[in-house]
């Protein structure tokens, strides 16, 4: 049971009686609340997670929808839609995912984005869903996002690529490393590997 709160009393010292009175007066309000609240009782306190699961969706209208957004603000579209940096995102979404003609040159070989569109044609929904699970693909594709998708995440950017429909051609082949790649490409320089240590050094 809370103690019961006692009265409150106030020394005002040599101000002047208007000062000190409605001192006095702001004193008593301010004081009055600060003791209200220590007499209540103390509220039950609750952890609220941050890491709440995205919302389920279910009309497949809202589907498609939230895999458009997820392409679009993804980066989806920077490699896999032929201009679409080079042209601030201002191209129509019927070449959207129809792949690049860009080839990106490392040590690797030379890779080419991927004509979506055309490669998830004959896919069914769970076979997206195990391929994009355990995506393991050549740079530059960061495959370790899209393995961080969440299962509706993934699930709404197939609904999304389905939606548009297949069409295009496919993008050029892989070419291995030593192999010079056709115009345009971009070349990826890295620092060299550092020496092994020798036996036994320090």
């Amino acid at each position: 049971m809370a103690a019961a709160c006692k009265p409150l009393r106030f020394k005002t010292g040599s101000l002047p009686q208007t000062c000190s009175m409605r001192l006095h007066f702001l004193l008593f309000l301010s004081l009055s609340a600060l003791v209200l609240a220590a007499c209540q009782p103390t509220p039950e306190t609750r952890t609220v997670s941050t890491l709440a699961p995205p919302p389920q969706i279910e009309n497949e209208a809202e589907i498609v929808a939230r895999g458009e957004y997820l392409v679009r603000t993804s980066g989806c579209n920077d490699c896999h839609t032929a201009g679409y940096a080079e042209r601030g995102g201002k191209v129509d979404k019927a070449q959207w995912l129809l792949g690049s003609p860009l080839g990106y040159n490392g040590p690797w070989g030379t890779t080419y984005a991927t004509n979506l569109r055309l490669h998830l044609k004959d896919m069914t929904e769970a076979q997206w869903l195990e391929y994009s699970a355990n995506l393991r693909t050549r740079p530059i594709m960061p495959d370790f996002a899209v393995r961080e998708m969440t299962r509706e995440d993934r699930r709404a950017i197939y609904r999304f690529v389905q939606s548009l429909g297949p069409a295009g051609e496919p993008a050029p082949a892989y070419l291995p490393p030593g192999r010079t790649p056709p115009a345009p490409y971009f070349t990826l320089v890295l620092p060299q590997a550092p020496a092994a240590a020798p036996v036994g050094g320090h």
